[in-house]
């Protein structure tokens, strides 16, 4: 259930959702932009890093400093948290699983006790130990295959968030089997939009737009037209539009079967994993959008794990969480090109594509 950080095989389709702002998506790979209209400074820069082009926005006198500092950070955070670069934090655990405890930055600490927190709320349904079954099916590299029953069966007893060991006072982590591998896909882009949002704040920003990449989109305050800042659903079957929500001052993440994917014998196999069987969900889901507001602790995080988390649990199980949780909202698409809303995410919500229904 986790979103890896590897390199994209080219013949993989794999759509990443853009922001779309006045409906356009942002695509541009590196620039930097100033506008002066309504003595408003904004300023924007446009990277990529975790395998992800982002882009971030900020209007005020200080917009500069904060973009060029939240950008350092996003770096770092790649550095620390990258199944794919030999020397981060990660990559030392699982290299040391089943062995001895690793010194890690206070930020992987931090990102796997959130991860360990959804876990068991889930009751192991979100589990970032998957780290062997990811590298089993390579979704998303140029390794990509469909493995054997045995094998996956083989790499199951891996999995387990409560395999994970946290020496706090000493910043630790041990997996306490060998062959066991964190992979914090699925929180580390929501992690590194808090910790933009945070520097934000430092610098009193009180509009722009923090693109992660589908994964974590967090609008702060209005547009430069004194808006909400529109955010357009990607439909998960072409590359138009599912709809349009409109935020500020929310995060969202969205998670789709059509993100990173292989077909072998007309069957889709998406990089979304249930830690149980070891195969990819199938459980007629193909996206899941969720909402998060500001009044939640560390909100993009919670938007990352809870658009998974529900992508896993389908429909029914999925709004029945979100309708309980204070400050979260979120929609269903399901393969019958069915949308499912839950009870607050109506209100932030236009423009059906044609090709789908409400199903509530």
């Amino acid at each position: 259930m986790l979103r890896n950080g590897q390199k994209y095989n080219s013949q993989i389709k794999f759509h990443v959702l853009k922001l779309i702002v006045c409906l356009s998506f942002i695509l541009l790979l590196s620039s930097c932009s100033y506008n002066n209209a309504s003595n408003n400074q904004l300023y924007e820069k446009n990277i990529i890093t975790m395998d992800t082009p982002m882009d971030l926005k900020a209007y005020g006198t200080n917009a500069q400093k904060a973009v060029d500092e939240s950008v350092k950070k996003l770096y770092q955070l790649n550095d620390m948290a990258s199944t794919t670069v030999n020397n981060s934090d990660i990559m030392k655990i699982n290299n040391a699983s089943g062995k001895n405890y690793v010194k890690v930055n206070p930020e992987i600490i931090k990102m796997i006790k959130l991860s360990q927190k959804y876990s068991k709320i889930s009751s192991g349904k979100w589990d970032i130990t998957v780290g062997p079954i990811i590298n089993l099916w390579g979704i998303g590299t140029d390794k990509a295959r469909l493995p054997s029953d045995s094998e996956i069966k083989s790499k199951l007893p891996l999995v387990g968030y409560d395999k994970i060991k946290i020496d706090e006072k000493n910043s630790s982590i041990m997996l306490t089997q060998p062959g066991m591998a964190l992979d914090l896909g699925g929180i580390a882009k929501g992690f590194a939009a808090d910790e933009v949002l945070k520097i934000y704040k430092k610098y009193n920003i009180k509009n722009g737009l923090i693109d992660l990449g589908s994964s974590s989109i967090y609008a702060v305050g209005k547009n430069e037209s004194n808006s909400p800042w529109g955010i357009g659903i990607k439909n998960p079957r072409s590359d138009d539009m599912l709809g349009i929500v409109k935020l500020s001052n929310e995060g969202l993440s969205t998670s789709g079967d059509y993100e990173r994917y292989f077909i072998k014998n007309g069957k889709r196999y998406h990089h979304i994993l249930d830690p149980a069987t070891g195969y990819p969900v199938d459980n007629g889901v193909m996206s899941v959008t969720v909402i998060v507001d500001n009044n939640v602790s560390d909100s993009n995080t919670t938007a990352d794990i809870m658009s998974l988390l529900v992508f896993e649990l389908g429909p029914k199980e999925g709004l029945n969480l979100v309708n309980k949780t204070p400050g979260i909202s979120c929609e269903v698409t399901t393969k019958d090109n069915k949308v499912y809303t839950s009870s607050k995410f109506k209100d932030k919500f236009s423009d059906l594509n044609k090709n789908f229904k409400m199903a509530n």
